[in-house]
């Protein structure tokens, strides 16, 4: 039984009689509702029943028992894009999707029952929930239709909605039943101002001027923004746009062009490019901002038109060509492709990192849980970046075409592999040749610092199983590894992660993308380490490779020559690895992250025990749930945290037995001031008195009992009254230190205890 303090107390009463709803009739008032209890689980492509509630539209296409994430796939599935697939109700029921709203007869539309059957049969709390619920990510999908909602009320009197939380408050309630009475009626949005009805002309004049050149880099743009929220203007409540291409041109309503890939052909006849006003909620899992304004419209212009370059003919949409971006954007200058992923990095990361990608174990257990991320300097002319070189080797830079075969192809994966191999062995010539020079080193200008202006420099990544999460600056302690990314390397990171990966594909496909993304990781890993000294090089990676297959080794003795070359830095420690990443972190733009930062914004009771969580390495941070917010909590404070569990393995370079490699000794956990992490695992509320004691018991776990003591004593079950406060609380936070970066959480991997 949680330990309730006065203040409590306090919270429990005020979520029993708190009042967010306006008037019932409100459409806007309905949609604050939706936002608060509703599209926290109903949000991401794994969304129960594919029931996405982030916009009207989600909620008029209805659910489905189809899932979208399937490991035992063998042929890619029908496509279900909200927005792209279909774009009428008539046409989501030819797909397979059923009604959850009744116009004719509200009351018995599905999700008026379901909120109906919550509201006569509350969660009991202090219970195990487990013997009621399934919580588990993979759980089979109970989808009822109209007709089947009697059976599935008699059989599941507690599966009203909210699934597994509290249910709403008699406010909410009302509101979103008379708004289902009403027909359930989408909250109109705001008109454009003038500024920004004059900047998405300018930009959709932009993007479809005649010329060659220009259609090439509006190709180019569309094919690396397509999953971005466009905003043209900061402003309080920002209008979210999204690229696409459309059969219509500007002024005319759109006809969006479906295909499965960014890249794929748009079929017979002219297209556009086409700005399309998304009236979607923000979701923390696939919202990525990225400013669309008149300035950058400016910048892209001089960045890519304002040098002359030539193209006589556009690449067509061959399989042969669109295979290869290298190929396909030959004519681009390169140092202007360059400039450009590396002007919003955390954004060209973030969209393999985040995305559609709602699970993605498979993709990502491919990568460390905790590295820091850096980038080639674009002025110190990176030899791998050159233009001459790149032409010469594009034919071992093509990525594995997506496919929809029954089969992992072993055939073209060691065609894949033989094509990388021979790439590398160019890259390690050319490199060893071209740092002879003098005005080539491999020394800390090498290193991009963000021109001293911009943070997008320094990255760090965390994985949490089967997602992750990408952040500006270097977050945490000293990771076990980190990467330096290229220009090749990042596009191509771009192509198969996020352009050619098919959520809907089959595991012949995913498995394929996985494999091939070993590759990209030890080269931006072998990257790093060549800033090292040379005796230390094979040192670390044969640690981060601890009973790895041979090809792991293999790649960094296919490179013994480049590995062999000293380094240009000298190092002052006996520890290279942790003194340069140190040194990075003080020289390179943002790095110090200041914005996670909590020594300077917490009391100095709370910092002296968050720093004890993260110094101690070791099993105990094993029983920790992967994300935590921690709420701390006095008369004076109301402060949000994040606690990442950052698990330890002999290596990353194989697809199974993961477990088998997890070394629990090596875990460790990151804190941070405010919030990272989309899919929150578990709440923490702590009074600040307490602080020390919740640090000291967290270092003490030795069992997943201990983890069941220290929730009833600190947790937040989903089951108590309090739930939704909390929530709402942790969101305000959110919404005011996150500002335009700000997404609703998603409760689907919420602990069940």
């Amino acid at each position: 039984m949680p330990q309730l303090t006065t203040y409590f107390a306090t919270l429990l009463l005020a979520s029993v009689f708190s009042t967010t709803a306006k008037a019932a009739s409100d459409p806007a008032a309905a949609e604050r509702v939706l936002e608060q209890r509703c599209i926290v689980c109903h949000g991401c492509y794994d969304a129960p029943c594919q029931l996405k509630l982030e916009a009207n539209e989600g909620l008029v296409r209805g659910g489905t028992l189809a899932p979208i994430y399937d490991g035992t796939r063998l042929r890619a599935a029908d496509l279900t894009r909200l927005f792209d697939d279909a774009q009428s109700e008539q046409e989501w029921r030819a797909k397979g999707f059923h009604p959850v709203i009744d116009r004719e007869a509200p009351e018995q539309g599905v999700m008026y029952r379901l909120l109906e059957l919550k509201q006569e049969n509350p969660l009991p709390t202090n219970e195990d929930l487990t013997r009621d619920f399934d919580f588990s990510l993979y759980r089979d999908q109970t989808c009822p239709t109209q007709e089947e909602f009697d059976s599935y009320a008699r059989e599941h009197p507690l599966w009203g909605m909210p699934y597994g939380l509290p249910g709403l408050n008699q406010d909410e309630h009302n509101t979103l039943i008379s708004w289902l009475e009403e027909g359930a009626p989408a909250a109109s949005m705001d008109a454009l101002s003038a500024q920004q009805q004059a900047t998405l002309q300018h930009w959709e004049t932009f993007l479809n001027t005649d010329d060659k050149r220009s259609q090439l880099v509006a190709r180019y743009l569309y094919e690396h923004l397509f999953l971005a929220s466009l905003y043209l203007e900061v402003e309080e409540q920002p209008a979210w746009f999204r690229l696409i291409r459309s059969r219509t041109g500007p002024g005319q309503p759109i006809d969006v062009i479906a295909t499965r890939r960014p890249y794929d052909d748009p079929g017979a006849g002219h297209f556009y490019y086409r700005l399309q006003r998304m009236p979607t909620a923000p979701l923390a899992k696939t919202h990525m901002p990225y400013r669309l304004d008149q300035a950058r419209l400016e910048e892209y212009r001089e960045l890519f038109l304002g040098d002359p370059w030539q193209l006589d003919t556009l690449p067509g949409f061959d399989a042969a060509t669109t295979s290869n971006p290298f190929k396909r954007f030959e004519a681009i200058p390169v140092a202007a492709r360059y400039r450009f992923l590396l002007g919003e990095a955390q954004f060209t990361i973030m969209n393999f990192i985040k995305g559609p990608v709602c699970r993605g174990q498979i993709a990502l257990n491919v990568i460390d849980d905790h590295f820091w991320v850096m980038f080639a300097n674009p002025d110190k002319l990176d030899p791998v970046e050159d233009a001459n070189f790149l032409a010469r080797e594009m034919d071992n830079l093509y990525l594995p075409e997506p496919r929809t075969g029954t089969l992992l192809d072993l055939l073209s994966w060691r065609k894949y592999a033989k094509a990388n191999r021979s790439y590398h062995e160019a890259r390690a010539q050319y490199i060893e040749k071209e740092l002879n020079r003098d005005e080539r080193k491999l020394d800390l200008d090498a290193i991009w610092d963000g021109d001293g202006n911009n943070a997008n420099a320094a990255l760090t990544i965390f994985r949490h199983f089967d997602t992750a999460s990408v952040v500006k600056g270097f977050v945490g302690e000293t990771p076990k590894t980190a990467w330096v990314i290229s220009y090749p390397l990042l596009e191509k990171i771009h192509y198969l992660l996020a352009a050619g990966f098919d959520v809907y594909g089959a595991v012949a496909h995913q498995l394929e993308s996985r494999l091939y993304m070993d590759f990209l990781r030890m080269e931006g890993e072998f990257n790093f380490l060549m800033y090292l000294p040379a005796d230390e090089r094979p040192k670390l990676w044969n640690y981060w490779y601890r009973d790895a297959p041979h090809g792991a080794r293999k790649y960094f003795d296919d490179s013994s020559e480049l590995s062999a070359r000293p380094s240009d830095i000298e190092f002052q420690t006996s520890d290279p690895k942790n003194e340069l990443l140190q040194t990075l972190r003080g020289r390179i733009h943002g790095a110090t992250a200041k914005r996670y930062d909590y020594h300077s914004q917490a009391s100095s009771v709370t910092t002296e025990a968050l720093r004890k969580l993260e110094l101690a390495t070791g099993a105990h941070n094993s029983f920790l749930p992967q994300v935590s917010f921690l709420n701390v909590i006095s008369e004076q404070r109301d402060e949000a945290y994040t606690l990442i569990a950052n698990s330890g393995y002999s290596n990353i370079a194989q697809l199974f037995k993961e477990q088998k490699r997890r070394i629990p000794a090596e875990d460790s956990l990151t804190v941070v001031s405010g919030f990272i992490g989309a899919y929150p695992n578990y709440f923490f509320q702590v009074n600040e008195k307490q602080i020390p004691l919740f640090a000291a018991e967290v270092q003490a776990m030795e069992s997943l009992g201990d983890l069941a003591e220290l929730k009833a004593r600190y947790g937040v079950r989903r089951d108590v009254p309090w739930f939704w406060h909390l929530s709402d609380k942790l969101h305000r936070i959110s919404r005011e230190q996150d500002g335009i970066e700000f997404g609703l959480f998603d409760y689907n991997r919420y602990a069940a205890q």
